[in-house]
């Protein structure tokens, strides 16, 4: 899979969550993913389709990131994933995508967005709708972990 496909994801997750909640990620070392097992307890997927290729892109937070990262955004820290939780990790999922389908489009790929689907819960999946290789890219942060996992057909 091309890097300038994969990168736009990257900054935009990075500046997402800088911007909206206080947090810093540090990304770690991108590599394939063979499986569906989720990496973390709450996961954000969202759907990709466009006249150069389809694809899907999902996240992945611990629970401990997911619920830091709701204090820091709303004020309130719920004591476990919840639906104002799960909610939250859709908007993180669509502003990503957003942010990251501005960032291919001053390339010349455009593709549309369909609404974010989360699944919570110890060893849920994520299941990838598209024939591509799963790059699964870890980050880290002082409140737990993220991975965000991303697939398209063919680039």
């Amino acid at each position: 899979m091309n890097v300038e496909f994969i990168n736009p994801f990257l900054s935009s997750l990075i500046n997402v969550l800088a911007t909206m909640a206080q947090t810093e990620l540090t990304p770690g070392k991108p590599k394939i993913k063979k499986d569906e097992v989720a990496r973390g307890d709450v996961s954000g997927l969202i759907g990709m389709v466009g006249p150069q290729t389809k694809g899907s892109f999902s996240i992945t937070f611990d629970e401990s990131l997911a619920l830091a990262i709701m204090e820091r955004m709303l004020g309130e820290r719920p004591e476990s994933i919840n639906e104002e939780v799960t909610d939250m990790v859709g908007e993180i999922t669509n502003m990503v995508t957003g942010g990251a389908k501005n960032l291919l489009g001053e390339k010349g790929y455009d593709f549309d967005m369909a609404t974010p689907l989360v699944v919570s819960g110890p060893g849920h999946t994520i299941t990838h709708k598209c024939e591509g290789a799963k790059i699964i890219m870890p980050f880290t942060s002082d409140d737990g972990n993220a991975n965000i996992e991303v697939s398209f057909d063919k680039l």
